[in-house]
């Protein structure tokens, strides 16, 4: 269990606005969402959520900094050792997202949430940086393009979770469901589904599909030219 606890800012009426804000975006949508409905059921007035936000896209900018922030606290604990260890930083957000996991669900689908896709691609870049200390073959891409495929195949889970819920044969937001979720994902990413040899060779096999380059020396540009002059 995480010893995170709360941030003095949630004891606070802005803390509330923005949980309420949390709940109707994940509910209606962004575009749908109305800064009234948001301050009635943070008991608030509309004038004092537009004081502390200014408007509906700095309250959402707001919502999507908390989790960032979160999650960054959350991956100081495991790497600290203050929570059990996680298959990835990206496993363990999701288990610790509990209320949010519908606005988040929500706001990836929608094309927002730029703030936490970005701070989690942060984070499995800095856990690829140690993985690849211990790798026996060269990566073939760049750490930030498999951080930032491997974020999106994990957030994944919370857009498709009603999927997986069934898939798994348990509710994914329930204790149980969790605990099989982190079995699964621990299996997965300790038996990769190819060797180096069998990914060699897929590597190979992509190497001879890649065009080739296009004639750069003056020769064949001259040549090119009258050819097209010929024509």
């Amino acid at each position: 269990m995480t010893t995170t606890g709360p941030d003095p800012e949630d004891l606070t009426a802005r803390a509330r606005i923005r949980d309420a804000a949390m709940l109707h975006f994940a509910e209606q949508g962004f575009e749908r969402a109305t800064i009234r409905g948001i301050a009635e059921t943070a008991g608030v007035s509309s004038g004092l959520v537009r004081h502390h936000f200014g408007s509906k896209q700095g309250l959402r900018e707001t919502c999507d900094a908390h989790l960032a922030k979160m999650i960054r606290k959350l991956n100081d604990e495991v790497r600290s050792g203050q929570v059990p260890d996680q298959a990835n930083p990206v496993a363990a957000a999701n288990a610790m997202m509990g209320p949010y996991r519908g606005y988040l669900a929500r706001a990836l689908v929608e094309g927002s949430a730029e703030a936490v896709f970005d701070q989690m691609v942060e984070l499995s870049e800095e856990w690829l940086a140690e993985a690849d200390e211990k790798r026996p073959d060269v990566p073939d891409v760049d750490r930030k393009a498999r951080a930032t495929v491997g974020t999106a195949m994990a957030l994944a889970i919370a857009v498709l979770h009603k999927h997986v819920s069934r898939g798994l044969g348990v509710d994914l937001f329930t204790p149980e469901g969790d605990l099989l979720l982190a079995r699964t994902l621990i299996d997965v990413y300790s038996h990769p589904m190819l060797s180096v040899e069998d990914a060699a060779e897929a590597r190979a096999a992509l190497n001879r599909l890649q065009p080739e380059p296009p004639p750069t020396d003056r020769g064949a540009r001259s040549r090119q030219r009258k050819e097209q002059h010929h024509d």
